[in-house]
């Protein structure tokens, strides 16, 4: 569930009308709920509470520091991909000792950077890596804490942009190389072999793949603990989120309505699905979600500039576009759309579409939605996961502000950038 809903006519995010933020702060504009990222964090964290584990939030979801500081008071650690990320952490109070540093293309810079910090575990994604972490830390006189990233080539069943899992994917090692690299590894003076860790894929909304995945790579974590005495399994993340109902779905009745065989993923789900398995290895298990945690504690607003009736179709043309929120253009991702003011029922087929010279720049095509007006504001639901954090400056338009919202109390957490700002570091 989650804290956006209809209160008095109008949308809220827990009890903020998201209209008087407009008045005070303008569009385009992210808007989060701290209550969400608590429970969505806390749920996942409970469901795992049986045995030993770590719930590392995957940053590159949701970066700002706030957001960041919100989840390590309540525990989190952290699954980084970059240099930068880390720098994030820190700023925001983060343990670099609860910090994986994942991704396939590693500088010797970030590599210091990390292993300076006292990072928990860089996740190696092939063997020449391996080598050069080594070598990096050899000359630093540290020993590198690593976990090869095994590639299960298991189906997710998901989106290809975001599937990681098989073999054909650039992530990881193949299933049947991992155990030479491992022995090839142990060799290598510098390395401790920390762990294992895996990921299949993003925005699964069937524990199936998650079981298959599990049940095929544990021998091999544990085959891993009795050769190198490796203290993790890192199983990834993925949990799928709700776009298509996300509204509807922070009502503890929509829940309830939905059939069990139909009904989405939940924590509980997933873990009871793969404790069985994991619960004898005797590890630790690491959760990398992301998307779980972030999607559906955020909105974005944006205004209803004009709207345009043309032969075939109506586009309602608003003042945020794909370079505040790709994932319609680059996915073909469902955001569902609502306006500020609770509808009356009638709807029209439009599409919404932004400012950005590009015909990819739409939200949705050919879509039933509310009717609502220029001049007045919709809200894209399930946009606090990979929203933001790939927003651009194209066609110089600034990037918005952002927005926490903490029960009946809302801070700015990011500041609405200038002209100014979109030239400062620049010279002629």
């Amino acid at each position: 569930m989650h804290s956006f809903h209809y209160s008095n006519g109008g949308l809220h995010c827990e009890d903020v009308p998201l209209s008087d933020l407009v008045s005070e702060h303008g569009t385009p504009l992210y808007v989060y709920s701290a209550a969400t990222f608590r429970d969505r964090f806390t749920k996942l964290d409970s469901a795992f509470s049986e045995i030993d584990h770590e719930v590392a939030y995957a940053v590159k979801a949701n970066s700002n520091l706030s957001v960041l500081r919100l989840l390590a008071r309540l525990g989190s650690g952290f699954d980084i991909v970059s240099g930068g990320e880390l720098y994030r952490v820190i700023k925001a109070g983060g343990d670099p000792s609860k910090c994986t540093f994942a991704g396939v293309g590693k500088t010797r810079a970030e590599i210091e950077y990390v292993l300076k910090e006292g990072i928990y575990s860089i996740n190696v994604e092939s063997e020449e890596e391996a080598a050069f972490i080594n070598k990096v830390a050899g000359e630093l006189g540290l020993i590198a804490p690593i976990a090869f990233r095994v590639n299960p080539n298991v189906d997710a069943k998901t989106h290809k942009y975001i599937s990681t899992g098989k073999s054909e994917n650039k992530f990881g090692i193949d299933f049947e190389l991992i155990a030479a690299a491992y022995e090839r590894a142990s060799k290598l003076p510098n390395l401790q072999l920390k762990g294992l860790q895996m990921h299949i894929g993003s925005q699964l909304t069937s524990v199936a793949p998650f079981v298959e995945a599990v049940e095929k790579v544990a021998p091999l974590a544990a085959d891993l603990k009795r050769q190198y005495g490796i203290e993790f399994f890192s199983i990834g993340g993925g949990i799928g989120i709700i776009y298509e109902d996300a509204l509807a779905s922070g009502k503890e009745s929509w829940w309830t309505e939905q059939p069990e065989e139909t009904r989405p993923l939940t924590p509980e789900c997933y873990a009871s699905a793969i404790l069985p398995t994991l619960q004898p290895l005797g590890l630790k298990i690491l959760l990398e979600p992301g998307r779980f945690i972030a999607g559906n504690a955020g909105v974005l607003l944006t205004e209803c500039l004009y709207e345009k009736k043309g032969s075939s179709k109506t586009f309602k043309i608003v003042d945020s576009g794909m370079h505040h929120l790709i994932r319609p253009a680059l996915y073909e991702g469902h955001h569902e759309i609502v306006p500020l003011k609770e509808s009356s029922g009638e709807t029209e087929q439009v599409d919404v579409v932004g400012p950005i010279c590009e015909s990819g720049d739409f939200f949705c095509q050919n879509r039933e939605l509310p009717r609502f007006m220029p001049g007045e504001t919709i809200a894209l639901m399930s946009a606090g996961a990979y929203g933001m954090v790939m927003a651009t400056t194209y066609n110089s338009h600034p990037l918005p502000a952002e927005i926490l919202v903490d029960g009946a109390e809302a801070r700015v957490v990011r500041k609405r950038q200038s002209f100014a700002d979109l030239i400062e570091a620049e010279e002629v």
